[in-house]
């Protein structure tokens, strides 16, 4: 099969390698769309995997092609999305099915062969069947929707709350999309690219809720929409410093933050900044990953169910399609800021 293969920090080639093979409970997926995800760059550019040679991608949909041992939910020709994490089974998080927080898990393009292949092995248990008229781009997204739900189901967001997203990525939008369809008008984004704003406003927010960190003081910019007092729930999505100190300032007393971004650097807090989560009382939490328990409950059927019923859109912010053999394009895309992009899915 073809397949794209990091030997080394930088070192990614598009070669023909051997197809995977299978061992009990593994079934084989025909990859039929898969995603970058902003972690891939540094992975693949900067800091390298876990092991070389990999296979990078753990965003990816496709079709059940071999099954291998009884796997009664798997049958061949199964449409199917796949959660990335495949846990041990045996840590104490495991045991009360937070599988996000396994001690001991493997992952998929990361720590063992993932989605930038033709096929991928996969345990059959972190497979979700796909309805048969969803589109396999759109189930290649299941993950990073995944990964906004869980944020927000973590930590909690009423329909009169006033809400604020720092950091307008792929998972800040995809927060946006989540929060406005769960009922939460009041949503305050900061972003730092006309192509952010211009994308946003077309998902419906309206030109006063959005600000340009490039221009003028963003804590006056909210305070002055929110009279004084600062948001209910602040999901800080950059992963900078200086934007956690910004969800402190600007959230109000007795409020939430939810650290989302995967941190650039260090984080430290002055002495007066931390008086501030004190004496206002705050809940700050993080998140990472998401839920996928095989339930209703978990994230990810939170998210097909809306997918079903059409109430959610994220091929809105698909900016660029393209063959597996060219994803290297969409990689050097994100990596050096040559165009504007959300989501680039490969096929």
């Amino acid at each position: 099969m073809k397949a794209w293969v990091l030997h080394g920090i930088g070192d990614l080639r598009f070669e023909t390698v051997r197809e995977p093979e299978l061992t009990d409970g593994e079934v084989l997926v025909e990859v039929k769309s898969v995603g970058i995800c902003g972690s891939d760059i540094p992975r693949i550019y900067q800091n390298g995997a876990y092991r070389h040679p990999l296979i990078p991608g753990h965003e990816f949909s496709g079709v059940v092609a071999n099954v291998k041992a009884a796997e009664k939910k798997v049958r061949t020709g199964q449409r199917v999305g796949v959660f990335p994490l495949i846990p041990c089974q045996k840590c104490p998080p495991c045991r009360t099915k937070q599988y996000e927080m396994c001690r001991n898990y493997s992952y998929l393009g990361s720590r063992r062969d993932g989605g930038f292949a033709e096929y991928v092995a996969v345990p059959g248990r972190n497979l979700i069947e796909l309805p048969s008229d969803m589109a396999f781009e759109e189930a290649a997204m299941l993950e990073p929707m995944a990964v906004a739900v869980h944020a927000m189901k973590r930590i909690g967001v009423s329909a009169g709350d006033k809400a604020a997203i720092c950091g307008a990525g792929a998972i800040g939008l995809l927060l946006f999309l989540f929060l406005r369809e769960a009922g939460v008008r009041n949503i305050y984004v900061f972003g730092n690219k006309d192509f952010q704003k211009r994308t946003l406003m077309k998902l419906g927010l309206k030109e006063e809720f959005y600000c340009d960190v490039r221009k003028g003081d963003r804590d006056k910019w909210l305070m002055e929409r929110t009279d004084g007092v600062g948001v209910d729930v602040f999901f800080e999505c950059a992963g900078r410093n200086e934007t956690l100190i910004q969800a402190v300032n600007q959230t109000s007393f007795g409020g939430k933050i939810m650290l989302v971004g995967n941190p650039f650097g260090d984080m430290r807090l002055e002495k007066s900044v931390y008086w501030k989560i004190l004496r206002n009382q705050l809940t700050v939490k993080g998140t990472w990953n998401s839920s996928f328990t095989g339930e209703e409950s978990d994230d990810w059927h939170y998210v097909l169910k809306r997918l079903e019923e059409k109430r959610i859109d994220p091929s809105r912010l698909i900016t660029h399609r393209l063959p597996l053999k060219e994803l290297e394009q969409g990689l050097r895309i994100m990596r050096d800021k040559t165009e504007d992009y959300i989501k680039i899915i490969g096929y």
